[in-house]
């Protein structure tokens, strides 16, 4: 499988490249878009352009999206009811993002379209990587603290846990990324469990592409 990874540097792209082959248990050859994001706003901005890029210019399968939540929605099974839509939800909103560009393309490359996988980390993917080892870090604990108005840890706490300073450089994010998702590498389930809503959603994704991949006619010789 072929795919494209577009997060918010290319230290979460790094994690997120190991995390999306634990979930479907292969090895996947990776495609890089043309154009790179740093930060949120940056990642919205440029996924239109990223996915016209890979849709006519490349053989990539999909492109796997991943963003911090921050402060806003905590993405929930409620946001998957058919035509629902949360406006403050970022998950939400990359999925209407990338719907509306790819509304009209044409086939391309022997396929519909670039399959979309979406991801949100509550509240920074650095409570991905304590996964496992900080009991104290879940989704559900983020939402009940938001409930109350009491963060229950911040994102400057989350780096300090994973990197050992607030302040990392861009190769250190890359080297403890990889150190902490190493123990996911063979079960994503744990993962899937604490951050239900923004892992579990891609997760979700990552295996209905799967299935879509496998049960795609394999061309013949003749």
């Amino acid at each position: 499988m072929k795919l494209a990874l577009l997060s918010e540097s290319p230290a979460d792209e790094v994690g997120v490249l190991v995390l999306a082959e634990a979930v479907l248990q292969t090895e996947v050859q990776r495609v890089h878009p043309h154009l790179r994001a740093r930060g949120w706003p940056n990642v919205a901005q440029v996924l239109p352009a990223i996915v016209r890029h890979l849709h006519f210019k490349t053989d990539a399968d999909g492109l796997i999206v991943v963003v911090d939540s921050d402060d806003s929605v905590v993405h929930t099974p409620a946001h998957e009811a058919e035509d629902y839509f949360h406006p403050q939800c970022r998950l939400c909103q990359l999925r209407a993002v990338f719907r509306r560009a790819t509304k009209r393309l044409p086939p391309a490359r022997g396929r519909d379209r670039v399959m979309r996988c979406v991801g949100l980390a509550v509240p920074a993917i650095e409570a991905w990587y304590l996964c496992g080892r900080d009991e104290s870090v879940t989704e559900e604990a983020w939402t009940r603290g938001q409930e109350a108005g009491r963060a229950p840890y911040s994102r400057k706490d989350l780096k300090q846990r994973v990197y050992g300073t607030t302040r990392p450089s861009l190769q250190w994010e890359i080297d403890c990324a990889l150190r902490e998702v190493q123990r996911h590498r063979g079960d994503a389930r744990r993962l899937e469990a604490d951050f239900p809503g923004g892992f579990g959603a891609l997760a979700h994704d990552l295996r209905q592409w799967q299935k879509q991949s496998q049960a795609r006619p394999k061309p013949t010789r003749d």
